[in-house]
């Protein structure tokens, strides 16, 4: 076969460029650790190679200024020279290459921390201390073990097929357990980010999630004004003392105690020394009331907005109050049953209220960058247009939409973490499975092993003469979503959002004309006139709303959505830092304060 001479001319120039810039990327790469081999290595840098030779490829591969025709490489090449003296196109295409190549080194770099459990799978081979709902069941709620195997196996193995024989019982599938596996092109893997290992089954501080459990579903109509130092609610207080009580409670405290103030505020979990857990409350978020701010504010879209009034669940909508209702929905089944919802919406006011709000969301982030672009709020100091005397941001870079987009590709990665959590290391069971648990304990004589503060507690007391049982009440028809607890989605998409709005806004403006909701009618808003409230203080507090809403619901425990921000954190400042290396400004970082209360510079 004869061989054109122009094509065999342009495919020699093609491998003489892709030697040069192999030169000239060696040593920018991490040799074998990164690649694996000097032989893959070679091969993915040929083919990369090939692509940043622009001007061959352009002719080789099909330049809308190429044809069939002989020469036309070189043709190609002069028009770029003769129309685009101003752009080096090879330059770019291979900065491209380098920051993406820099991107994966320094993502690649970072130690693969431990993993520790709390040995709750291995300890009990009945798997009550782990989540099973959605397989099937005995009649005392405890899992198949043939159907438990069926899961461990696919998420052992991870071939798509045995995803597909995993045994199920009534009917609702398992929430993508084949997502964490995806390999994300931008910031950390999954398996580089640390969380410590949960509390155990039969430990004091689980027995303490589930006594603050309790308490919230038996105070889900109460206001969350009521939800301050000054309360004369008789519900809140007996909650309080309660709660002090209990020898390993870790939520929010003032001078040690737990107070009508700090009540269901939301806290952060850290990995500490060794695989201890460091505990923190975020500042801003015991300030001021209950609510965030970026829930009260009308969102400005355009020529449109969105009214921060939602649908509200009537008072009396609490399910799996009975044991064959329970027992239905962890075989994965249905409880037949749905919510009444008020007709007239209105503000977030009861416990119940954000309960709700949690569990179908709305534009919570989009909707907060929407706030602080439109009530005057600066972008962060550090943005490159702040001072520029020439330019403003756009979608590209450093303005609204290019804000918008990493909240939305946030969201999706930090999932992907989360869930890898949920399904590949821990697999903790749901606070509706542990309500079980005790169930079977006091009316069925089981021996599980269930920390003895939960059975002293006013909170079980109170559920029962309440609600006549001794399971823990939900708030949604259908319980927790067909996933494990820990970490929690919604927490972890949480804090990669809120962390992401401090790196691009300055968390130290004041919120312009806070508000309330209007105790005496909660379809209005009054003038909030306590303590100043800052942007980073209520991105924070609205981090922390979301997060513990769900245990509002009855489906996370504390401790899911505190070590789910902390890893949504985690995401975002990888993001951008890969972010970070694209730029073409004099850019000094992103800079902000952690939810521990550090500062940090990305």
């Amino acid at each position: 076969m004869q061989v054109d001479p122009n094509y065999r001319q342009g495919c020699e120039q093609a491998a003489q460029a892709n030697s040069e810039i192999d030169k000239l990327k060696q040593p920018r790469v991490a040799s074998k650790r990164f690649f694996g081999s000097h032989a893959s290595r070679r091969s993915f840098l040929g083919r990369a190679g090939l692509f940043s030779a622009a001007s061959v490829v352009a002719g080789v591969l099909g330049s809308p200024f190429s044809s069939k025709k002989g020469g036309d490489v070189v043709q190609a090449q002069d028009i770029n020279r003769r129309y685009n003296r101003a752009f080096n196109y090879n330059s770019f295409v291979d900065k491209a290459y380098r920051v993406r190549v820099e991107a994966a080194r320094v993502e690649r770099s970072i130690p693969i921390p431990p993993h520790p459990t709390n040995g709750d799978e291995e300890r009990y081979p009945n798997k009550i201390g782990s989540d099973s709902r959605a397989l099937p069941h005995n009649e005392l709620g405890e899992v198949k073990l043939e159907a438990y195997n069926s899961l461990t196996k696919a998420l052992t193995t991870q071939n798509p097929n045995d995803y597909e024989n995993i045994i199920l019982g009534s009917g609702r599938k398992l929430v993508n357990p084949q997502g964490p596996l995806a390999i994300s092109l931008e910031g950390i893997n999954a398996a580089q980010i640390a969380v410590p290992p949960p509390p155990a089954l039969a430990s004091a501080e689980r027995a303490a999630e589930a006594v603050e459990l309790y308490w919230q579903a038996l105070l889900r109509d109460v206001p969350l004004s009521k939800l301050q130092n000054n309360t004369d609610n008789p519900k809140v207080l007996a909650a309080v003392e309660d709660l002090n009580k209990l020898s390993a409670f870790r939520g929010p405290k003032q001078n040690g105690r737990v107070t009508p103030q700090t009540l269901f505020r939301g806290s952060v979990n850290y990995v500490g020394s060794g695989s201890s857990t460091r505990y923190v409350t975020p500042p801003g978020v015991l300030d001021g009331p209950y609510i965030s701010q970026f829930l009260l504010q009308t969102i400005p879209w355009g020529t449109q907005s969105v009214s921060p009034l939602i649908r509200t669940a009537l008072p009396g909508n609490d399910f799996l109050l009975n044991f064959q209702e329970w027992l239905a929905i962890q075989n994965g089944g249905s409880s037949g049953k749905s919510i009444k919802y008020d007709p007239k919406n209105r503000y977030i006011v009861t416990v119940r209220d954000l309960g709700e709000y949690a569990h179908i969301g709305g534009p919570t982030y989009l909707g907060a960058s929407l706030i602080l672009n439109s009530n005057g709020t600066p972008l962060n100091p550090g943005n490159p247009y702040v001072r520029s005397k020439t330019q403003i941001g756009s979608n590209a870079t450093f303005a609204l939409g290019h804000f918008q987009a990493l909240l939305n590709l946030g969201s999706s990665r930090v999932i992907r973490a989360s869930y890898w959590q949920k399904y590949y290391v821990h697999r903790i069971l749901r606070p509706e499975a542990y309500g079980g648990l005790v169930y079977n304990n006091i009316v069925n004589k089981t021996q599980y092993p269930i920390n003895s503060e939960v059975f002293n507690s006013q909170a079980l007391a109170q559920t029962f003469s309440t609600f006549g049982t001794y399971l823990l009440p939900q708030a949604y028809p259908e319980a927790s979503p067909t996933h494990s607890s820990y970490t929690g989605g919604a927490a972890a998409i949480a804090g990669v959002n809120v962390t992401l709005l401090k790196a691009f806004y300055d968390e130290n403006f004041l919120i312009p004309s806070p508000v309330v909701p209007d105790p005496n009618d909660p379809t209005k808003v009054i003038s909030y006139s306590g303590s100043p409230l800052t942007v980073g203080g209520e991105l924070n507090k609205l981090a922390t709303n979301y997060a513990i809403g769900r245990g509002h619901g009855g489906i996370h425990w504390r401790s899911d959505g505190s070590a789910a921000l902390a890893l949504g954190e985690e995401v975002a400042i990888s993001l951008l830092r890969d972010e970070r290396l694209g730029y073409n400004e004099i850019f000094n970082g992103f800079t902000f304060t952690k939810f521990d209360g550090t500062k940090v510079t990305v």
